[in-house]
């Protein structure tokens, strides 16, 4: 009996067929082979919604090797992934291949290891019909929106703009902190701390201020002025620091879940630097398969689009043994540990994890993979390993202080055992207090002052979102999948709604525009309340708890009514897009440049339009000397976004660098130094003839 297996991925294919013998044909259908034509609406409303699925484009050729393929085998495994969109592509080659989608034609990998993948083959089932109809009803609600909404946005602010049930709401969010700190008033408040050194040690500490007159400093708020802050540094004048209260304890910190997609993406930004989208490509490819030294190709992590915090007994059972190898009995937890799942998430996978905990990161880094593969591995793996071992234990002291009428307080923490922190820490968020360690401190003691001082601060507004905050707003508001976390800010990103500042992100005034718009005539589609309960219905539609075409037309009549109103409001007129003022003065006709958004971002622009067409590209000055003929260097971009260095005078001038220039000048020419290689790389010198070069150490900045 000949049988085909049909993935999505073509790196999936040569592993899979590693542990299935030959009878068996594995060949990758690159995704999705149907779908809405492009070039028109493809659902019929008046039909109850139905959707007219056609070929896409430019797979005819993989369509028609398939079916070759599948008429030549006794049987058609269908093993697309183990999700939603895994199980639609499943029925769209079941309607290509006319299978019939009852019989049991479907198998999963929660893992592409030998283990994994038997697992899946002994497991055949039907295709789930609710996860196919959750799926058609989230593409015919983007359809809906994206391809009605969309010439409405076109007419009234600009052409080619999109928008989506998604992406909509998630711009309102980051223009909604804009607003926010716009509109944030800074209030002044002060602290009063005291640097004071116990008997017998030299080493000082900090206590803070936490009451006056027995009152206690509750709200920050508490000390408003300069004017306050002396009336109390007046009352401490002279007073006798006394040590009222010594409390011990220990504390045990528990090692964070292993990870989920939002979590992995979290926390890939803040440790690693990763973009979402960045995140999600290297863990494809470690779930699909890469080359591991005398292992052959192997999945290294289990399914990465996952809101489930299981782990199976076999996994926690191999951490277990590694940990005890490699630790030791008392790095391992007095009970296996269980971590909860929120009550919405979808518990069909296992947590983020890897396959094999004794692949370490240190044969896969040795094995060849690409940085990004190896950084990203090291991550789960160790953060999955440190959420299989013991608590750290911290020796805790909390020290009460009296100086006169004032009260003071200080705390701090040795750690009395280590741990799963021998191995892992979470990256403390932004504004996080750090604890001292204290010096031995017992009742009674008097404490020398080295100083006091009262500190002046501000109230901050909110901070902008990052990736991983906006991940994590998602999350907590219910805001897509995780599948779609990524998707959806590359999408608000590549359409210039937002933009990027460092790692924070900003509307740009096209997205500011846009959502004043939606604010005012489609209230429901940025609404996160909204948008909330509409992922609780299609994860009802997935539990086969409600009608899919229910809800479309409960949902296509309110939006189709606000659709009219707004045309009617709206009726010729259209909004402007806000020009970004420059110093920047036309070479032409002499008025100022501002800042335009097109179809394909910012650009310059004169002011003085439509009498001056005069346009620009916007160039950032990379700072430094080109060392060919002196012009400035500035920061480029190639069309995969990735960035480089050239001079102005560009194509007179060919230098062209991956490498970075610093501030430093060649001792030798005085030309601009430029940073190859990462903190232990080298400055180098490009100046024809002199060759200079200096390697960095470690603690070196460049």
């Amino acid at each position: 009996m000949k049988s085909l297996i049909i993935v999505e991925s073509p790196t999936k294919v040569h592993t899979i067929k590693r542990y299935l013998d030959k009878d068996y044909e594995v060949v990758a259908s690159m995704g999705h082979l149907r779908d809405l034509p492009k070039s028109k609406f493809g659902v019929d409303i008046d039909n109850g919604f139905e959707p007219q699925y056609i070929e896409i484009k430019g797979k005819e050729a993989l369509i028609k090797d398939i079916k070759s393929k599948a008429k030549k085998c006794d049987r058609v495994y269908l093993a697309s992934d183990p999700d939603r969109e895994g199980e639609a592509i499943a029925w769209h080659l079941a309607k290509l291949l006319k299978l019939d989608c009852n019989s049991e034609n479907r198998v999963t990998f929660n893992e592409i290891t030998e283990t994994g993948i038997k697992q899946g083959m002994q497991a055949p089932r039907a295709i789930d019909e609710n996860l196919v109809n959750a799926q058609q009803a989230r593409r015919i609600l983007d359809r809906i929106v994206g391809y009605k909404l969309s010439p409405f946005l076109w007419k009234k602010v600009r052409r080619g703009l999109s928008a989506g049930r998604v992406q909509s709401v998630a711009v309102r969010m980051i223009v909604d902190r804009e607003n926010e700190i716009n509109s944030f008033v800074s209030q002044e408040y002060w602290s009063v701390e005291a640097k004071l050194t116990a008997p017998n040690s030299r080493k000082a500490f900090v206590a803070k201020l936490v009451s006056v007159d027995s009152n206690k400093l509750d709200d920050k708020l508490a000390i408003p002025d300069k004017e306050s802050a002396d009336k109390i540094l007046e009352k401490l004048d002279g007073a006798e620091y006394v040590v009222e209260k010594v409390k011990k304890s220990v504390h045990r910190k528990a090692p964070a879940a292993p990870f989920i997609t939002s979590t992995l993406q979290q926390e890939a930004s803040k440790r690693l630097g990763f973009q979402s989208r960045r995140t999600m490509k290297a863990a494809q490819e470690l779930y699909e398969g890469l080359e591991i030294k005398g292992q052959g190709a192997i999945g290294l992590i289990t399914y990465m689009r996952t809101d489930s915090l299981r782990i199976s007994d076999e996994a926690r059972s191999a951490a277990y043994e590694f940990i005890r190898n490699k630790y030791g009995e008392s790095y391992l937890p007095d009970a296996p540990r269980k971590f909860k799942t929120k009550g919405n998430a979808q518990d069909a996978h296992e947590a983020i994890r890897p396959t094999r905990p004794d692949i370490t990161p240190e044969i896969v880094k040795a094995s060849g993979v690409t940085p990004d593969q190896y950084k990203l591995y090291k991550l789960i793996w160790e953060r999955f390993i440190a959420s299989q071992m013991a608590n750290c234990l911290m020796d805790t002291v909390s020290v009460d202080i009296t100086a006169g009428c004032c009260g003071f307080k200080a705390s701090g923490y040795s750690v009395k055992f280590d741990g799963f922190t021998a191995l892992y820490e979470e990256v403390k968020d932004e504004g996080e207090e750090k604890k001292n360690e204290l010096p031995p401190i017992k009742k009674d003691d008097v404490l020398r002052l080295k100083s006091l001082d009262g500190l002046q601060h501000f109230t901050q507004p909110p901070p902008r979102y990052t990736e991983a905050t906006l991940v994590k707003a998602f999350e907590e508001n219910g805001i897509g999948r995780p599948s779609t976390y990524a998707p959806t800010i590359t999408t608000i990103l590549s359409r210039s709604y937002v933009e990027r500042e460092g790692k924070h992100l900003k509307p740009t005034s096209l997205g500011e525009v846009t959502t004043l718009l939606m604010k005012d005539h489609f209230d429901r589609i940025v609404d996160i309340k909204f948008t909330a309960r509409m992922e609780s219905e299609l994860d009802a539609i997935e539990l086969g708890n409600m009608s899919w075409k229910d809800i479309l037309s409960k949902f296509y009549d309110s939006f189709s009514e606000s659709l009219t109103k707004a045309e009617d409001a709206m009726e010729g007129k259209r909004v402007k897009i806000p020009d970004e003022a420059t110093d920047e003065v036309c070479e032409i006709c002499g008025k100022p440049m501002v800042i335009k958004i097109g179809k394909f971002g910012k650009f310059l622009a004169c002011s003085g339009f439509p009498e001056c067409t005069n346009t620009r590209k916007i160039v950032t000055e990379a700072g430094g000397k080109c060392p060919y003929c002196g012009g400035k260097i500035l920061l480029k971009k190639t069309k995969k976004g990735k960035k480089y260095y050239g001079c102005e005078h560009n194509p007179k001038c060919s230098f062209m660098t991956w490498d970075v220039p610093t501030k430093e000048t060649c001792p030798t020419c005085q030309s601009t130094l430029f940073k190859k290689g990462g903190k232990a790389g080298k400055l180098l010198c490009y100046k024809e003839g002199c060759g200079y070069e200096k390697q960095l150490g470690e603690n070196d900045e460049g």
